[in-house]
This record gives structure tokens, sequence and C-alpha cells, in this order.
């Protein structure tokens, strides 16, 4: 079976079996150097969906881009059948100053659908919506964690979505939560356009972690394969353990400043009154003991040196299914 009509994006026009690169331009920088944010498709002879596969909504989150990135340098954006859309970097602006917002100093993820005529960020919401999303049957948007927290690789999806639970399962990450759409985010915008989205977490800002990277990498492997667009020439690997599905969970903050020693590996299991972490002064003088408040896992941990009290240390799940 032949591909469908061709694809038009920007005003470019993509045809069956042709790959091209877009590049999309909203605004200039200060200086009035142009960018460009690329925009790689590749189509298959062979109708199917169109998947897309986004990264770096948040400046910083560069281990996203470096997912991405790998998805086209071992040709896994190469379908069988249907179409692959990357775009590796949305926040050009943040990727270049290194930062998570844009120059208006807003939350790229907090301002769709965006508007034609509002902020510089909210332009950019507005543009990806009319131009690229329409096209879209299914996307997984790489994110990583902020302020020098560390996700352990897992999957967000609403609550009572069988269809994104069993894309979630499919995906088999480590971890999947439950969490509901935040107003004004990427994927919340996506649900109403009845566009089947997977948000990755894993990693931390300004970081590229090898290990989140694989697991990314297999995990949209076996994705593709479910939807029968996997490169030929690629293999999906099967996990034999499956996705945990974590239905509540909870931060633990730190109750003294000072400087951090962290004990626990992302990922494990804690028993309640296990020991989690020491705070120290600078000093050698006092030393905080910090314990584990309950028994979960453990999904996110912060990996700053240096934290006040206050501050977000460990993040456990509370609650799995079927608990």
């Amino acid at each position: 079976m032949t591909a469908s009509k061709p694809l038009v994006i920007l005003k470019e026009t993509i045809v069956a079996g042709e790959s091209k690169a877009i590049n999309m331009e909203i605004a200039k920088l200060h200086t009035m150097t142009k960018l460009k944010i690329p925009i790689i498709v590749e189509r298959s002879k062979l109708e199917g969906p169109t998947v897309l596969f986004t990264a770096c909504l948040h400046g910083d989150e560069i281990n996203g881009t470096e997912i991405v990135r790998q998805l086209i340098v071992q040709k896994i954006n190469k379908p069988k059948r249907g179409t692959i859309i990357c775009i590796p970097i949305i926040n050009i602006f943040g990727f270049i100053n290194k930062t998570r917002e844009f120059p208006d100093g807003r939350d790229l993820n907090r301002v769709f659908p965006g508007s034609k005529t509002g902020s510089l960020a909210s332009r950019f919401a507005y543009y990806i919506l009319k131009d690229i999303m329409p096209h879209i049957d299914y996307a997984i948007d790489f994110h990583a964690g902020g302020a020098s927290r560390f996700n352990a690789p897992q999957i967000r999806i609403v609550p009572e979505n069988p269809e994104l639970k069993k894309l979630s399962a499919v995906f088999n990450a480590p971890f999947t939560l439950y969490s509901k759409n935040i107003s004004g985010t990427f994927r919340n915008s996506c649900d109403k356009l009845d566009v089947k989205m997977l948000l990755f977490e894993g990693g931390k800002s300004l970081d590229i972690n090898d290990a989140v990277t694989k697991e990314a990498i297999e995990g949209t492997k076996r994705f593709l394969s479910h939807l029968d667009m996997l490169n030929p020439r690629k293999k999906a690997i099967s996990n034999e353990n499956k996705t945990i599905y974590i239905e509540k969970s909870n931060w633990v903050r730190a109750k003294h400043s000072g400087l951090f020693h962290g004990l626990t590996a992302i990922g494990s299991f804690v028993k309640k009154g296990d020991l989690l972490a020491t705070i120290s002064d600078p000093y050698g003088k006092v030393e905080h003991k910090v314990k584990a408040p309950h028994a979960g896992f453990i999904i996110n941990v912060n990996d700053a040196p240096i934290i006040y009290q206050g501050d977000a240390i460990f993040h456990i799940s509370t609650q799995l299914e079927n608990e």
C-alpha cells in the first residue's frame, strides 16, 4: 500500500519516500542573527501513522536532545511505514543560553496553546500547534529533571486512559507515573487534539546520561515496533522487567541546610527508616541523617552538593497500582 497525499509543513511539501529537513524560523536574536529550528522529516513509501519525537522544550534539558539525536544517527527515525518527525531542540533560545525559559522569562511548557500576537514563548507554542501538530497521530516528548534533580527513567501519562496505558506498557520504562495534565502544557494541548502522547522523563538538566539515553532509545524502538513502523534493519529488545505503575508519590524535603551526601541509588526500593542521605555543615561538626518516611521507590534524587532547608531532595512513591 502506498502512502497517501503529500505532507505539507511550514509550506514545505514532503512526498512519500522522501527525507527533508525543514527550518522553522519565528524570531531572531537581538543581534539580528537568524535562528533556525530544524524539523527532520522521514517518510516511508507505505501508508502509516505520523509520529513526532520532540526534546528541549525546556532549553537546559539537553539529555532529551541527545536521545532524539541518537534516533536520527542510528536511523531509527527512518520508518518501515508512515512518517517520523524529529525536533531535537524546540526551545532554541534556552538551549543557546543553557536556561530553562525563553528570553521573555516564560516557561514554554506553561503557555500552550499560545497566541499569534503574544509573548515570544506564546508565539512558538502557537506555531507548533498550528503548523505541526495537526499532522501528528502519536508523540513522545523527552524531558529531564530540573534544578539538579535527577529523574529515574519514567513515562508520565494521565490516569484512566487505556490507550496511553497500553503504549506506556509497550515503551516499558522502569516506571510509569500517573499525572494529570496541567493547563498550559504541551501535553495538555496534544490531548485536546487527540494526539496520543507519552512524556518521557530521565536524567537532569545540563547533563547527558548514557544509561537514561539507552533506556529511552530501547523504549522508543519498542514503541515503533508496536506501531509496525520500526526500521526493518533495527531490532526492538524486549525487557523482562515490566514497568512499575505509580499512582501517588511525594517529596522528602530537607530539614536542614548544608552539604548534601546522597546514599541511595535512583530507582531503588527503600523501607521506612532506611538511611537516604546525610546533611553536614562545612566544618566537620554537624551531620544530620535523612531517613525514609515510608517505603517506596526512589524516582527522583537531588544531585546538588549544597542544599537549603526546604529543598526537595527525594521523590518517593507512596502508592503503586493495585496496591
